[in-house]
């Protein structure tokens, strides 16, 4: 009868949430109420197939219902999926196998830049015959090859550096991501690989292949409209299927090696586990998941320059892992998710009602301190120009009170120390 009781409840929060975000749809606070939901399910006293349920009700059909009111929301909810990705694969490599990697962001730029070379015209500039861009349906072929690239990538990055330990090799990483972003940024010349600092566009996008079908069934078929729909499908089936991969691995007996070596790296070896070879592979295959997390990045935003891989972006991606939970699949997703809707719909929603209110020339009367214009407001002040600041001190406070995380991992996977 409780897991009934429980079952109404959500199902009646789901769409009193879902018809609030619907009736206003300029709402964070409204659209923030219905994405609570998901945790929410998590923590629920009910088995994993009633949760499953909820959780597909939610992703599979509430969501993109409003995703059709509203296209910020499906945008969203694609950020949000493709850093979920991103720190999916980090968390392999700094919470499962314990190394510390600030140069993840050069595995996302390779998959990024392995697509936009070959789907726009970019690679006619070193190939000839003018048969660029591939057509659209290559992209898929391009999101397998990418995981290949990504690990062997990872594995050529890993292979003269994971001798060294601790903070030497998150030097070294860091160092890795600068050569990748300097590489990209000045490959234009002698011969023209990135195009540089200019950046590639436009890129291919996949092919929208059930158009033919909307049509013959009469509906709508505007690519305009399909298209988020249809990346957010595909991020989706991105993310479950890197879930899916994460846990076999971690419950297999690579994962326990990796929690070896994280725990204590002399007695993993000395317990005969293949140190060096488990690194290797921590590496391959986090480097594989952020690859493919590239070229769909790139394939969605048509334009990608070096700019979009910068070393903050490894750190954003870190923090999340950390806000999370190291070593944690659930932690890893709601830290990427809570930090993405910080930046995306937090702190910008802030700043645009602060604006209005500046536009609108409203008066606040203090006691004690009289009365301020706040059309006289900088702009300096707009909290969205904040967010790495609000990311430091989210940090600073989890290391303080909670450095295992929101989410810890399991009895299993539990650290001795904190995140790092």
């Amino acid at each position: 009868m409780k897991a009934w009781i429980v079952a109404l409840g959500l199902a009646g929060y789901i769409c009193l949430t879902g018809l609030l975000a619907i009736y206003f749809p300029r709402s964070v606070t409204a659209f923030l109420l219905f994405e609570a939901s998901l945790l929410l399910i998590y923590y629920a006293p009910l088995a994993a197939k009633p949760k499953l349920f909820f959780a597909a009700l939610v992703l599979v059909f509430a969501l993109p219902a409003l995703g059709a009111t509203n296209g910020y929301y499906l945008e969203v909810a694609i950020q949000v999926g493709m850093f979920v990705a991103l720190a999916l694969g980090l968390n392999i490599v700094v919470g499962l196998a314990g190394l510390l990697n600030l140069g993840f962001v050069a595995f996302y730029a390779i998959g990024a830049y392995l697509w936009a070379i070959f789907g726009s015209t970019q690679a006619n500039q070193f190939i000839g015959g003018g048969i660029f861009p591939l057509g659209p349906s290559w992209f898929y072929v391009f999101l397998i090859l990418s995981v290949f690239v990504g690990a062997g990538t990872g594995i050529v990055l890993g292979l003269p550096v994971l001798r060294v330990r601790g903070d030497y090799l998150a030097i070294v990483t860091l160092g890795f991501a600068e050569v990748v972003r300097a590489l990209v940024n000045n490959l234009d010349k002698p011969i023209n690989l990135t195009n540089g600092p200019r950046g590639i566009t436009p890129i291919q996008r996949p092919p929208l292949f059930f158009s033919p079908v909307l049509e013959w069934l009469g509906l709508g078929a505007d690519p305009v409209v399909l298209y988020p729909l249809y990346f957010y499908f595909l991020i989706l089936l991105l993310v479950i299927l890197i879930i899916f991969v994460t846990q076999r691995m971690e419950s297999s007996p690579v994962g326990r090696a990796w929690k070896a070596i994280r725990e204590d790296e002399l007695a993993a070896a000395a317990m005969g586990i293949p140190v060096v070879r488990m690194k290797l592979l921590a590496f391959a295959v986090g480097a594989s998941f952020a690859s493919a997390a590239g070229v769909f990045f790139g394939a969605k935003q048509l334009f990608i320059n070096p700019e979009s891989f910068t070393f903050m972006e490894s750190i954003g991606v870190l923090a999340m892992v950390i806000l999370g939970g190291a070593g944690s699949i659930p932690g890893a997703i709601l830290g990427a998710s809570v930090i993405t809707i910080l930046n995306l719909q937090v702190l910008k929603g802030f700043s645009i009602w602060l604006n209005s209110l500046r536009q609108s020339g409203v008066v606040f009367s203090l006691p004690f301190l009289g009365s301020y214009d706040l059309s006289q407001l900088p702009a300096q002040f707009e909290p969205a120009k904040y967010e790495r600041m609000v990311f430091g001190m989210i940090l600073i406070l989890m290391m303080i009170f909670r450095p295992q995380g929101i989410i810890p991992p399991g009895r299993n996977g539990n650290r001795s120390g904190g995140a790092a």
